[in-house]
């Protein structure tokens, strides 16, 4: 077995402090595992939503009108930036198996844009809808 000294190096890459410095792809690709995760809590939101239509009047009331008020608009609004980001971010990786984009910079941009799109596209759907 090879002598490797084991001391003077970090156990991970989640140490985030003088061993790790985190990186925006590295955000990037935590972000999409956070907004699906996020999605399914959404998914969680429109199933309860049916569920209540399908089984009383009362209930149904209560959960739409939690969903059409203010909190509810701005639980929904983060729930489709959260869709929308994921879906940026797994169009990504397609890219990315593909072997395109994969530079730094470039994969450093298509961060950036992950987010703006996100962003743009929520606001899309909330005015059109």
């Amino acid at each position: 077995m090879a002598d490797v000294n084991r001391g003077n190096r970090p156990l991970s890459p989640f140490m985030i402090g003088p061993y790790y410095r985190p990186q925006l792809t590295s955000i990037s690709s935590i972000m999409v595992r956070i907004t699906g995760i996020a999605s399914l809590g959404a998914a969680v939101l429109v199933v309860a939503w049916l569920l209540a239509a399908a089984t009383s009047p009362s209930l149904f009331a209560c959960i739409d009108g939690l969903l059409r008020s203010v909190v509810g608009d701005l639980v929904l609004f983060a729930a489709s930036w959260a869709i929308f980001y994921h879906m940026l971010g797994r169009l990504r990786h397609v890219i990315w198996d593909f072997g395109y984009c994969l530079e730094v910079s470039t994969s450093e941009k298509m961060a950036r844009g992950m987010f703006v799109g996100a962003t743009l596209l929520a606001i899309l759907a909330a005015v059109i809808l």
